[in-house]
């Protein structure tokens, strides 16, 4: 009879028969994980093709997708919303923190969107559109989206502001040895 060997990870121990049901995870790798923003693109595609066929009317397949296709996909999505936007008549407009409840209707965030178009836009292109007709980067998104920021912020009273990219200081290098000191506390 032959010995069974054990496995020290496990504690388990095997013999040659179960040894061999058991593949080692190299003969066989597993696919890699998608990351979460790979995830999320994919869902956001489907979620317009979806749309692009039972909601828009009529149907309309994807390479004939222009960008007030979009345009209405993103209005379509405010109805799913979570961000009170206050509306100019509301006693709340304009207020970072209001103080009780309203009838203001519930939208999209702009980040949200925002974010959307991004992936869209990269999806388009990953599933053979060409970027010089990819609807999702169009002008007129852009501008819908600026617009929608700037709505929210207004309702909110809170002006957007845009982050500055910030720039690296390159230390010049000079042949005075009083200031290499101040080069290297520099770069640090």
């Amino acid at each position: 009879m032959m010995p069974s060997s054990i496995n020290p990870s496990t504690g388990q121990g095997s013999s040659s028969s179960s040894r061999a049901a058991s593949a080692p995870a190299d003969d066989h790798p597993q696919p890699a994980q998608p990351s979460r923003y790979e995830s999320q693109k994919r869902r956001d595609w489907n979620t317009f093709g979806q749309y692009l066929r039972n909601v828009q009317r009529p149907p309309v397949a994807l390479p004939q997708c222009n960008h007030g296709h979009v345009l209405d996909f993103l209005r379509y999505l405010d109805q799913f919303g979570k961000t009170k936007v206050h509306v100019e008549g509301c006693p709340f407009f304009g207020q970072p923190e209001p103080v009780g409840p309203c009838p203001c209707p519930v939208r999209q965030a702009w980040g949200s969107l925002d974010a959307l178009i991004g992936r869209l836009r990269a999806a388009y292109e990953e599933n053979g559109g060409p970027p010089e007709r990819n609807p999702f980067a169009n002008s007129e998104i852009r501008a819908y989206l600026r617009e929608v920021r700037d709505s929210q912020a207004r309702a909110r009273g809170i002006p957007y502001k845009k982050k500055k990219k910030q720039k690296r200081k390159l230390a010049t290098t000079t042949n005075d040895d009083d200031d290499d000191d101040d080069q290297v506390n520099n770069m640090a």
